[in-house]
């Protein structure tokens, strides 16, 4: 349950503001309207609660000074740079044969980005309305990027459970090239030393962390590799490189990276 969220905007953004809280109401969420001055690093500062906040570029999440929204736009300069030979991701998800993928682990998004910039046919899974409702945004917002444009035609977005999605698969008999895991909380399963060594979590890692608690309806997908594996010809999971197995299941395949790996499982039939 995700519950009641505040909305914070200036009087220049009250049609916005309402837009996004009438869209958030029919996902479920109660969003209380909360005009301020001015919406502003200070504010943010004095109101640490985790909420959201309208503004001229779109929708925000905010807490403890901060606030964050999936950028994609921001990624513009590594999808430049990426090509199906040099990140490892297209060779493990063999986006070369341009998938129908299933991205069932949404996030912020960014790996879906990457390849649907690639060819891949992306259905970019997520259950939690607000998160679904950044994505949204940022999606309505890339498609005005010319360079985007293209890349957006290959994601659809889809609010749902990915478990449920992927039952739903199996029942109607339906089946995908590629079902793509990142699972949110890896450090989990590794050592406790590892855990303390790792770098402070970037701010929008920090803020969904808070949106979407581990103890909460966040999990690490071990569920969803079983059911994976049952509608795509490949699974393809990202773990951090020393990681455990995700669901002790050994890959049938993997392309290790320096601070990540891809674990590949392939469909018998």
């Amino acid at each position: 349950m995700v519950g009641e969220f505040r909305l914070f905007f200036e009087s220049s953004e009250v049609e916005k503001a309402q837009h996004y809280q009438t869209v958030l109401s029919l996902r479920g969420v109660v969003v209380e309207l909360c005009l301020i001055e001015q919406l502003n690093a200070r504010f943010l500062r004095l109101n640490p609660e985790l909420a959201l906040c309208a503004d001229a570029s779109g929708l925000w999440l905010c807490a403890n000074g901060m606030k964050m929204r999936p950028d994609w736009q921001a990624e513009i300069p590594r999808l430049k740079r990426a090509s199906l030979k040099s990140e490892m991701l297209a060779r493990a998800c063999q986006l070369a044969e341009k998938p129908n993928l299933v991205d069932a682990t949404a996030g912020l998004g960014h790996d879906s980005l990457l390849m649907a910039h690639l060819g891949a046919q992306v259905h970019l899974i997520e259950r939690n309305p607000i998160l679904f409702s950044l994505l949204e945004d940022a999606k309505v917002q890339a498609q005005q990027d010319p360079f985007l444009q293209l890349t957006m035609s290959r994601i659809q977005l889809i609010f749902a459970d990915s478990a449920v999605y992927l039952q739903q698969l199996k029942q109607q008999d339906q089946s995908v090239d590629v079902v793509y895991l990142d699972p949110m909380f890896p450090q989990r399963d590794q050592n406790h030393q590892a855990i303390k060594k790792q770098a402070q979590v970037k701010k929008q890692m920090q803020l969904l962390h808070l949106l979407l608690p581990e103890q909460g309806e966040m999990d690490l997908g071990d569920q969803l590799l079983a059911l994976a594996t049952q509608v795509a010809k490949r699974v393809v999971v990202k773990r951090p490189r020393h990681a455990v197995f995700l669901a002790e299941q050994v890959p049938d395949h993997q392309w290790l990276g320096d601070a990540c790996r891809f674990d590949a499982y392939f469909s018998k039939d």
